[in-house]
C-alpha cells in the first residue's frame, strides 16, 4: 500500500473511532476534517505545563475547532496569536492581545472573531515563529502527524520555513484526544513531525528523528494548489 493510501486509511479508521467512541464533538461531520473531541479544552490547559509554550511570545496556531482553546489561552497569557486564513487563501491572521479586551479573547479565539480582531498579514511581514501548535487527525509516538489530507498544514509551514520565520529548533506541538494516537503513519518528504503530543491526561515528548522539511517541495505541489494560494506563485518566481 502506498503511503497516501495507508494515511487515508488512518484518517478513515481514526474519524470513526472517534465517533463509535463517542468522544467527537462538533462541527459535524468529523470525516474530513481536523476532529474536535471531548477534552480538548483540558489537553489545551496542559500546555501551560511546559516551558516552551509559557515562554513563546509569538505562536502560530491552525485555525480547526479543537485548537480554538489553544488560541484562546495564547491570548489570555499575553502571547501573539498567527492563524492562518483558511486554505491559505488570504495570508495569515495577526491577533495581538494587547488591542483586545479580556472579554474580548474568546470570541476572537475563533475563525470569525480572528478575522474582526486581527490583521490580515503576508507571510512575509509576519514576526519570527516561537512555537507551533498543528491540529491533527492521528498522530504516533515517534512524532508522524497525519492531517485531513488537504496538505495546507504542511504548505504553512513550508512557507514560514522558506521565509525564515521557523527552523528546525521551533518546537511543534498538537493537542489531541488519546484515540487519536496510533502505533505507526508513514511518513513522506513534505510532512512535518511533532514534537510534543498533548493529550487529554499526558504530555509526551517524541524526540523525533524525522526530518523537517526546509520549503515547499514543488515537484510534488498540486497545480491546483499554486493557482489558489497566492504566496506560492509569489516564492516559486522568487
Amino acid at each position: 500500500m502506498s503511503a497516501r493510501n495507508a494515511k487515508q486509511a488512518i484518517r478513515e479508521r481514526m474519524w470513526a473511532s472517534l465517533e463509535e467512541e463517542g468522544v467527537a464533538l462538533p462541527p459535524f461531520p468529523i470525516r474530513k476534517r481536523i476532529p474536535n473531541f471531548v477534552g480538548a479544552e483540558k489537553a489545551a490547559q496542559s500546555l501551560w505545563r511546559l516551558d516552551r509554550f509559557r515562554q513563546a511570545k509569538i505562536v502560530k496556531v491552525n485555525p480547526d475547532s479543537p485548537q480554538r482553546p489553544v488560541r484562546e489561552l495564547c491570548l489570555k497569557s499575553g502571547k501573539i496569536l498567527i492563524m492562518p486564513t483558511p486554505r491559505i487563501r488570504e495570508g495569515f491572521l495577526l491577533i495581538e492581545p494587547h488591542k483586545l479586551s479580556a472579554s474580548m479573547h474568546h470570541a476572537a479565539s475563533t475563525i470569525r472573531g480572528a478575522f474582526l480582531n486581527g490583521e490580515k498579514v503576508d507571510p512575509e511581514s509576519l514576526p519570527r515563529v516561537d512555537l507551533v501548535v498543528a491540529g491533527s487527525v492521528a498522530v504516533s509516538r515517534r512524532g508522524a502527524r497525519v492531517g485531513k489530507g488537504e496538505g495546507y498544514s504542511e504548505i504553512e509551514y513550508a512557507v514560514l520555513r522558506m521565509l525564515g520565520k521557523v527552523s528546525d529548533d521551533t518546537p511543534i506541538i498538537t493537542t489531541v484526544h488519546p484515540l487519536q494516537i496510533v502505533e505507526e503513519i508513514p511518513v513522506e518528504d513534505f510532512d512535518v513531525p511533532i514534537d510534543v503530543i498533548v493529550s487529554v491526561n499526558e504530555i509526551f515528548q517524541t524526540h523525533t528523528s524525522i526530518p523537517r522539511p526546509t520549503g515547499i517541495i514543488w515537484s510534488v505541489l498540486p497545480e491546483r494548489k499554486l493557482r489558489e494560494i497566492p504566496i506560492l506563485r509569489r516564492l516559486m518566481r522568487t
